[in-house]
């Protein structure tokens, strides 16, 4: 058996939760109506998109392949079905990565966070009405823009619907921004967060500490038909009466959690679960605001907690009495106060994040709260975040300003070393004296001064491997363990395309996502002008390519057409045919179409799979 190295976060701390607290296991079997109704979720064709029986081994006890608190937490997320929060209140967990919330009305159901896919979505509202009634969805919430929070919708209203659509402000331009501009490389780079490639069982996936995993079916996504600007504002749902929290740039940049007063219940969103979150998540996004965040934690104490029964979240279970879920808050609020003011302190003494992650230990009463620990996020790469927030990456030495890329400078330690002989020799001594961390720096260089080295390969493989197993945060874990299996079979196809919401884009998020794709130094010498009439929309759109960069902007005149090299007239749905490569069939044009023709010449096409552990 191979062995693990224990993670930092794991074991710094000067004090540790109690293993026989079974609080959390209490609150997470409350309420259960029904467990699942089938034991695989699978999509039209087949395939499986979620499996129920997937989670089973982690009724067993911990085994040595795995850090004891993640086992303990993956237990808890693994629990599935209906559960009743309170009365006129129900979730569907552990059918996604994320918690499904419904809320009675007077006529139907309020959906809040549809989970990450259509099939899991519909499988969830199959579950309650079977024993709720079939009620019809009269509303639809969304408490932020991360795609584990709106994929599903779908799968719970059809899209011509006539059912208010609820959102925080700026909902659209960020869930776009994360899921399609830099799309592509957050799918590759989830990938390893989540673990997508791991088998489920002790030496593979056992969780990424929000829940067990994200589904593998389809996403996808419709505007918001009603979106929430301040906080205080009032919305009656299915006579339901919601009072919105806005809180931009905490664990979104668009987030909001909402109290209903005439339940005494508490949604917190994502700004309060039962572990550390991410202020940068390792799949990659913007960088949160602590400061803020643990601020709004504040506010909604000030503002709710005292008139709450009971808080839940989108994911984890929920937490009940005033008295309890004021203290949860309070911990979850110290938490990020006190990561963002500390790295602050030792920042303005002149630490770089990295050290400063090496350095911050949570004060005995949070290392000692189940719900801080680093499951998720974690304290060394949250402080990292914070650390670049507000100093980037520059870490003020330089020497850091212009070093080489990842190969050359591979090349060179390698050459400095003796040799990539000695570099293994090195690496697998390290390796041997516990050093993991050291070890996988020198196989890092390695692997990549020399590819093709099999010995090199798998060293690193094994060294990953023994990390993965000793990490509290389960999204080290899935990064450490999706690096062992990559370095020993390759990389897989993507598993879900960046583009499969696509439909629900604006017009301008179209072109702003054409805009990325531009070749520049492919399209430095060309010069040309397209006007896109959409009689749908009655609007007009000008996009011109000059200097490598694809400009584009509404016009009301007739100027777009007069000047353009090509117009175009089409609806919008006939311009996402024309990009998915159906050609001008159908649309009626004036001009060159040879204009069209070299703009589609210049975009590239987002790559998928690219390298991680190899250059």
């Amino acid at each position: 058996m191979t062995t693990a190295a224990t993670s930092p976060d794991s074991t710094r701390d000067s004090s540790t939760p109690d293993f026989a607290d079974r609080t959390d296991f209490e609150d997470a079997d409350r309420g259960l109506v029904a467990g699942p109704a089938n034991a695989k979720i699978t999509a039209e064709d087949g395939r499986v998109v979620w499996d129920f029986d997937a989670t089973a081994f982690l009724r067993e006890d911990c085994p040595d392949t795995a850090d004891p608190s993640l086992w303990r937490q993956s237990q808890l997320c693994a629990r599935a079905g209906l559960y009743e929060v309170t009365e006129g209140i129900y979730q569907i967990r552990g059918f996604d990565l994320s918690n499904m919330t419904l809320i009675e009305g007077e006529r139907g159901v309020v959906v809040v966070d549809p989970l990450v896919s259509q099939e899991c979505a519909a499988e969830g509202l199959a579950l309650y009405r079977a024993h709720r009634g079939d009620r019809p969805v009269t509303a639809v919430v969304f408490t932020h823009s991360h795609i584990d929070h709106f994929g599903g919708t779908l799968g719970v209203i059809g899209p011509d619907d006539d059912v208010p659509i609820v959102a925080p402000e700026g909902f659209m331009e960020h869930s776009v921004a994360e899921n399609v501009y830099a799309g592509t490389a957050m799918l590759r780079r989830g990938a390893y967060h989540t673990g997508w490639e791991l088998a489920p069982d002790p030496r593979g996936l056992i969780g990424v500490g929000l829940g067990f995993a994200a589904s593998q079916g389809l996403p996808s996504l419709l505007p918001p038909t009603l979106e929430v600007t301040r906080t205080g504002q009032e919305e009656r749902l299915d006579g339901v009466l919601f009072r919105f929290q806005l809180t931009p740039g905490t664990e979104a940049p668009s987030e909001l959690n909402f109290h209903l007063p005439e339940r005494r219940a508490l949604c917190m969103a994502e700004n309060a679960s039962h572990n550390l979150h991410n202020i940068q998540t390792l799949r990659g996004a913007l960088v949160r605001d602590a400061r803020i965040w643990s601020r709004y934690l504040t506010e909604s104490i000030t503002l709710y907690a005292a008139d709450s029964d009971v808080l839940f979240a989108s994911h984890h279970w929920p937490t009940w009495g005033t008295e309890r879920l004021t203290a949860f808050l309070s911990e979850q609020r110290d938490l990020y106060g006190y990561l963002h003011d500390q790295t602050l302190r030792l920042l303005n003494q002149g630490y770089t994040g990295i050290e400063i992650a090496e350095m911050i230990e949570l004060p005995p009463r949070l290392a000692r709260a189940w719900h801080a620990r680093g499951y998720y996020g974690s304290v060394s790469h949250n402080v990292k975040a914070i650390y670049h927030r507000y100093m980037g990456w520059y870490d003020g030495h330089p020497a850091s300003l212009w070093e080489h890329p990842p190969t050359e400078s591979a090349h060179r330690y390698v050459d400095c070393m003796g040799g990539l002989g000695a570099v293994l020799t090195k690496a697998r001594s390290y390796m041997d004296a516990g050093d993991l961390r050291f070890a996988a720096q020198l196989l890092k260089h390695a692997t990549f001064a020399a590819p093709g080295d099999s010995r090199a390969k798998e060293l690193l493989a094994e060294t990953f491997e023994r990390l993965g197993y000793g990490a509290e945060c389960g999204t080290w874990r899935n990064n450490y363990l999706m690096g062992a299996f990559e370095l020993r079979n390759g990389v897989q196809p993507a598993p879900i395309a960046a583009d499969s919401m696509s439909a629900a884009l604006s017009v301008d998020q179209v072109f702003d996502s054409l805009a990325i794709r531009v070749n520049g130094p492919r399209a430095w010498d060309y010069s040309l002008a397209v006007a896109w009439r959409f009689t749908d929309l009655d609007t007009t759109y000008r996009t011109s390519l000059r200097n490598g960069v694809l400009v584009h902007h509404p016009v009301t005149d007739g100027s777009a057409a007069d000047s353009a090299d090509l117009t175009l007239t089409l609806t919008k749905p006939q311009l996402m045919d024309l990009l998915g490569g159906l050609g001008l069939d159908g649309i009626e044009h004036t001009g060159d179409p040879g204009a069209l023709t070299v703009l589609m010449s210049v975009l590239d096409a987002p790559d998928p799979g690219f390298a991680i552990v190899t250059p």
